[in-house]
């Protein structure tokens, strides 16, 4: 079987707060497909009753954050018995969970700052540790809902704002230090990328000024400039990380460098930004491996062809 065989239908936008974002990925996609010669059709999904086009054959799912990633779209499809591109619904709904991914993390080893999940049903309450740290909505993509409490007097506003997003929230030890990623394809680290996000916060106007209408764009340095000991050690976290969520095909995992040069692992993106400008091609690109040609081995890949 080839994939020049078989019609990929582009799932993009979905019903979570990165729309727009997944729009975007979904049209670079399908742009980047069809240059190929290939049989691809964009699908805007609304809702959870998908209109696939008769004859579809794969779905490259790009729809980031809810819905898309979190497994719900996975257990249709599945149901449906047509394959898609990325992690299964099992994997795909522990690595959305934060907390879910933090255990898998501990239980495997895997390098990853200090945590505890407070439930906030009854209003905000402290973790046992003081500040710095960091207040995470659990299933939430793209750093919403995300507070960063450097000062113990600013820890019950931080956390009463991001409990609107979830009552229980995920409590993580702040790491300083160089903020990296790592795409991981097949089992295989690419090129790291070092992150610098204006005035230090990687929050949506950072990662999307396009989208925000700001002009607090971030940096980003690929291969990231570090010796090639500490690459090495940064990669091997990235794949144990993938690894220790049971991913499949591909991934992007966030790590933090400390001043030390310790890796910790902060989260895996089962569906990153999918641009030719987002950070998994672009590592792809570094490594040698074009926007067109990383498209076609993540379909290859989900097909096992």
């Amino acid at each position: 079987m080839s994939l020049s065989n078989i019609k990929i239908a582009v799932l993009m936008g979905g019903p979570g707060s990165e729309h727009q974002v997944s729009l975007a990925s979904g049209n670079a996609v399908l742009k980047a497909l069809l240059s190929l010669g290939l049989d691809a059709v964009p699908v805007d999904v609304t809702s959870a009753e998908i209109d696939l086009p008769e004859g579809t054959g794969l779905c490259f799912n790009l729809i980031h954050g809810t819905f898309g990633e979190d497994g719900q779209l996975q257990d249709i499809l599945d149901k449906k018995g047509i394959p898609y591109t990325g992690a299964r619904a099992k994997s795909s709904r522990i690595a959305f969970d934060k907390s879910l991914a933090k255990q898998a993390f501990l239980a495997a080893g895997v390098p990853t700052p200090k945590s505890e999940v407070i439930d906030c049903s009854n209003g905000p309450i402290l973790p046992s540790f003081p500040a710095p740290f960091v207040v995470k909505p659990p299933r939430e993509g793209s750093s919403v809902g995300i507070e960063i409490v450097k000062n113990q007097e600013d820890a019950v506003d931080a956390i009463a704002k991001a409990s609107q997003h979830s009552k229980d929230l995920l409590i993580e030890e702040y790491i300083s230090g160089y903020e990296l990623t790592v795409p991981v394809i097949d089992g295989i680290p690419y090129p790291v990328i070092h992150i610098i996000p204006p005035e230090g916060v990687y929050d949506m106007a950072a990662k999307y000024p396009w989208l925000t209408g700001t002009t607090r764009g971030s940096q980003y340095i690929c291969p990231a400039d570090l010796d090639l000991e500490t690459t090495i050690k940064v990669q091997a976290a990235a794949v144990a990380a993938h690894k220790a969520l049971g991913l499949e095909v591909y991934s992007r995992v966030d790590v933090m460098l400390d001043s030390n040069n310790n890796p910790y692992v902060l989260e895996a993106n089962t569906i990153p930004g999918m641009t030719e400008t987002s950070l998994l091609p672009k590592s792809a690109a570094a490594d040698g491996l074009p926007f067109p040609e990383l498209c076609k081995k993540i379909a290859e890949l989900s097909l096992g062809l």
